[in-house]
Parts: C-alpha cells; sequence; structure tokens
C-alpha cells in the first residue's frame, strides 16, 4: 500500500517536470505563430495600399498627394509608424504611375525582435499605366 502512494508521487512530480521542459517550447512556437501572422498581414496590407495608390496614380488628373491620401487610408488600421511612401507620376515618354511602400520591420513585430534581427524592411511596388495615355 505504501508502495502505491508513492508511485503516485513519482507521477505527479514526473508530470510537473515535463511541463517545466515543454511550456517554454509551446510558447514560443505559439508567439512564433502570431508574429508571422502579424507580418504576413501587414506585408498583405503593404501590397493593397500600394495597389491602390498606383491604381489612384493611373486616373487622370491625380497627383502625388491624392496617391499618398489613398495609401495611408488603406494603412491607417493597421497604425504603423515610419511608413515611407514614394511616388512617381508619369513622365514625358513614360506613361505610367508607380508607388512604393515600405516599413521598417522594428516598426511592425510584437516581440521586438525576439525571433531574430529586426534590421530590415517589409515592402511593396506596384506599377500602373495611366489611363487615357496615347502610348
Amino acid at each position: 500500500m505504501i508502495h502505491h502512494r508513492m508511485g503516485r508521487k513519482h507521477r505527479r512530480a514526473a508530470a510537473a517536470v515535463e511541463m517545466a521542459i515543454v511550456t517554454p517550447l509551446l510558447l514560443t512556437l505559439v508567439f512564433g505563430i502570431i508574429e508571422y501572422g502579424w507580418m504576413f498581414s501587414v506585408q498583405q496590407t503593404l501590397v493593397t495600399a500600394c495597389r491602390e495608390g498606383a491604381r489612384t496614380a493611373s486616373m487622370p488628373g491625380s497627383n502625388a498627394s491624392d496617391v499618398q491620401g489613398r495609401v495611408q487610408e488603406y494603412l491607417a488600421p493597421l497604425g504603423l509608424s515610419g511608413v515611407s511612401v514614394k511616388v512617381t507620376l508619369d513622365q514625358q515618354g513614360n506613361p505610367t504611375g508607380e508607388v512604393k511602400v515600405s516599413v521598417p520591420y522594428s516598426q511592425v513585430s510584437l516581440l521586438g525582435g525576439y525571433f531574430g534581427p529586426t534590421n530590415f524592411n517589409l515592402s511593396a511596388h506596384s506599377t500602373m499605366r495611366k489611363e487615357g495615355s496615347a502610348t
């Protein structure tokens, strides 16, 4: 009877040790999934904002402030800081509008670089032909 009780205590201790080993690994995995999911979501939003900015740039009579406003409209829900928007409107002989959007990953990361370096940018680039151009 005494032997049976000691076996139960050893099983409880083994379960506690297993939990102490597995919990940090499990939490790291879960937080890594959340971080990657957020980064992927931000990247997709950058692409969408860039595409919408290029679409605005392709419309007759549009200017750089219209394009930047459209891009910022799409990025506003993310609440990011440090976003760079570069707009190149159509020029003589080149009837395309081009938009480049980038943000430092350090401004995007939820965990502040726990999973690696943050010294790179997430970026998107889009080009569209100006509507009504003769060429």
